[in-house]
């Protein structure tokens, strides 16, 4: 009786220590960032978001975008928070955090004053009359602000 007593919480303490074992050695879950992309867009006259997501307060989205069809071609990028975004959508009357001018290449340069839900939106500015369609290629990453520290 105490052989198998003690079997079972051998059993138990190596169950444990495996399962601990092998979390620690998985380390975290590998999500990837909304914000972090690269892809190409065709944008119609008009708006388009391409990525959205949780920014904390401090931290930045950078990257670029090219007008690869008509190579050249005139957009512009911008960031809304999540209240000017919903304004935008509701009302058409949305100002963004941060914008590019009207080029047909560029940089991303996003930083977040606070913790907030973003919007990265393409903006293809010739009428719709035009029918011209904007092949855009864009590629972001999200960057933290918090130094490693030495902790990991």
């Amino acid at each position: 009786m105490n052989g198998s007593r003690a079997v079972l919480v051998v059993g138990a303490v190596v169950a444990l220590a495996y399962a601990l074992i092998t979390t620690a050695l998985a380390g975290p879950p590998n999500v990837p960032d909304p914000l972090t992309t690269t892809g190409t867009y065709t944008v119609l006259p008009g708006s388009m978001p391409f990525a959205s997501g949780a920014v904390t307060g401090g931290d930045f989205v950078v990257g670029n975008f090219t007008s690869v069809q008509p190579y050249g071609a005139n957009l512009t990028v911008a960031v809304y928070n999540l209240t000017e975004w919903t304004d935008l959508i509701q009302n058409g009357t949305g100002v963004p955090a941060w914008s590019t001018p009207s080029e047909g290449s560029g940089r991303i340069i996003f930083i977040a004053e606070y913790t907030d839900t973003y919007t990265f939106v393409l903006t293809n500015p010739y009428p719709a009359s035009t029918g011209l369609q904007i092949v855009v290629y864009v590629a972001t990453e999200y960057e933290s602000n918090v130094g490693d520290e030495g902790f990991g």
